[in-house]
């Protein structure tokens, strides 16, 4: 973990060094001053030795300057080290989560990714600054202080010893059981994030069943977990303070009082016990200082566990090694491919697939929710790996090509496909960005889109918000119909991607696919079969399997559950899922 989290230090290496540096030679210059005072106090207030007064206090101010400059540029550079620290750390992470297959991105939750790349990136970017300042300033100074005190006086020194250790068995007693609360509470921002995401993204939702009063409670109980966790930890560290104080004004009783002895005795002067007592604040105050190192550290902790997770997490799809870089035509060939989501385990999703489609064939695929429909086309453009068997485009198995590559030359437009914010033309640009704007004029009336976007008062220039809030479904729908059409792929993969579609505006796009676009390799996935009855095939799937493959008339005449689910929406207006039901 350390050496992942290390590794994105990177430009920021200089003023990691830097820092600690600057923060010793303040802690230098602090531990010299009350030297100074002593000799100020012994030999020149009591000597009577005006000009010694002078000259050491001239050197009390240029350590006082020396220790400010090492002070401000400890500062400046351990701000800039955390900071980059902290930056890199997220541009990791956005890289690392871009290269993710699908089975990859299942392993997190979208909350628990933005928690990883806010709360926890912050978390590990404060406690990097502390432990370039403070665990380098916080040692150096109780060590530097406590030399410095058995130099003057080992006798009332060893009080400090003895303070040192009965103070930090207790700051480590209470760091412990403070730790265990830090690490619950981190993971908690996670439920925090959900429900927020939640809540803002079906707010349309939530209102509409007036769910205010119900949400408002489900926030309130995750923020309320997180409260009481914080309330458990702080509880702990509360005792700090106060056994801080005691600790201190205990030795300063103690010192003052035994000093005050041997200054009777003339075994030690006023200006050492001016400086004893000047480190004593020293010592303790940065035995203070490293309690506090500790307990950011531990909150840390557990943050930096999870932002290593998605650090050295790898996407299980990689290209091979000497990849392919042409694909031929778009001609799909299934040879027995099994499917399961997590290898090995459980049912598999797609079972012995077997059928090939020519190049620039339209191909109907039909079947109830749950049949596989969606996993099938997946495999095209590796976005999964099949468990066994293989998936061919152009004839060559998917998995010898270059992805982004088979990916540019797939194109999948999903029922619930996004629009992302930015105008028409920035959005349909996803699909090429070097497409001319009369190139997406044209695209988007091969999608039936000019329709409603021509009747805009900004027509492609219209301002689309987060999610394509402000359009319809099926103008969203036909949106990335037009965007996926602009990469000119020789593999077109419409997934129930007109389902928000009237049928006459389908019939269109089918109709415009036919005439505009005929090399192109079509793939249908539909409920309606008046939206594939027309491909050139159709294949029926049912619980994984291939159950029919034929023209429209084929299936009428020999598979029962095409017929059963076209009878039941010519004659009755029933869904696949319903009459499939009723079988």
């Amino acid at each position: 973990m350390l050496k992942t989290l290390g590794a994105q230090v990177k430009e920021y290496k200089k003023a990691s060094i830097a820092t600690p540096v600057f923060m010793i030679l303040e802690v230098i210059m602090e531990m010299i001053i009350p030297l100074m005072m002593a000799s100020i106090i012994d030999d020149g207030v009591e000597a009577g030795n005006l000009h010694h007064i002078y000259v050491m206090g001239a050197w009390m101010i240029v350590a006082a300057l020396i220790g400010l400059f090492a002070g401000v540029m400890g500062g400046k550079y351990g701000a800039k080290a955390s900071t980059g620290f902290a930056k890199n750390l997220r541009q990791a992470m956005f890289e690392n989560i871009q290269t993710y297959s699908f089975s990859n991105i299942d392993k997190f939750s979208t909350a628990g990714l933005v928690t990883r790349l806010t709360t926890d990136v912050t978390n590990l970017q404060n406690a990097y600054q502390m432990l370039l300042r403070m665990c380098m300033r916080a040692p150096a100074s109780m060590i530097v202080a406590m030399a410095m005190a058995f130099m003057i006086n080992a006798r009332l020194a060893s009080i400090y010893l003895v303070a040192v250790i009965l103070l930090g068995c207790c700051l480590f007693f209470i760091m412990s059981r403070a730790s265990k609360y830090f690490q619950q509470a981190f993971p908690k921002y996670d439920d925090l994030n959900a429900s927020v995401q939640e809540n803002v993204s079906a707010i349309r939702v939530v209102k509409a069943y007036v769910r205010e009063g119900y949400e408002t409670s489900k926030f309130q109980k995750a923020s309320g977990n997180i409260y009481n966790i914080f309330c458990k930890a702080e509880k702990n560290i509360s005792y700090n303070a106060p056994l801080m104080q005691f600790t201190v004004y205990s030795c300063i009783l103690l010192i003052s009082w035994l000093g005050a002895k041997m200054i009777v005795g003339s075994s030690l002067t006023t200006g050492e016990l001016m400086s004893l007592l000047t480190y004593c604040m020293n010592i303790l105050m940065s035995l203070m200082m490293l309690s506090m190192v500790f307990v950011m550290v531990t909150m840390s902790m557990a943050s930096a566990e999870r932002i290593a997770e998605v650090l050295n997490e790898k996407s299980d799809l990689d290209n091979p090694e000497h990849p392919d870089f042409d694909v031929p035509n778009g001609s799909i060939e299934f040879d027995h491919v099994n499917f399961s989501y997590r290898k090995g385990e459980g049912k598999p999703v797609l079972s012995d697939i077997n059928f090939s489609i020519k190049s620039g064939e339209t191909i109907g695929i039909i079947g109830g929710t749950g049949s596989a429909k969606t996993s099938l086309v997946n495999l095209i453009s590796r976005l999964y790996d099949v468990s066994s068997g293989s998936v061919k485009v152009g004839g060559k198995d998917v998995r010898s090509y270059d992805m982004e590559k088979l990916r540019d030359e797939v194109s999948v437009v999903l029922q619930k496909n996004v629009l992302f914010s930015g105008t028409i033309l920035e959005n349909l640009r996803w699909g090429d960005k070097n497409a001319s704007e009369e190139e997406c004029i044209r695209a988007c009336r091969l999608a039936c889109a000019d329709e409603f976007i021509e009747r805009m008062p900004d027509k492609y220039n219209t301002y689309i918000e987060q999610g394509g809030s402000n359009v319809s479904g099926g103008q969203k729908q036909r949106l990335c119909i037009a965007r996926a059409l602009l990469k000119k792929p020789k593999i077109l993969i419409l997934d129930d991607s007109t389902s928000a579609v009237d049928t006459a505006t389908d019939a269109k796009i089918r109709k415009a696919f036919l005439e505009e676009i005929p090399a192109t390799t079509k793939l249908i996935i539909a409920q309606r079969i008046s939206s594939v009855q027309d491909a050139d095939r159709i294949i029926v799937m049912d619980d994984g399997k291939v159950d029919g493959i034929g023209t429209h008339e084929e299936l009428l005449k020999s598979n029962e559950i095409y017929r059963e689910v076209y009878e039941s929406q010519t004659g009755g207006g029933g869904d696949f899922d319903e009459k499939r039901g009723e079988a």
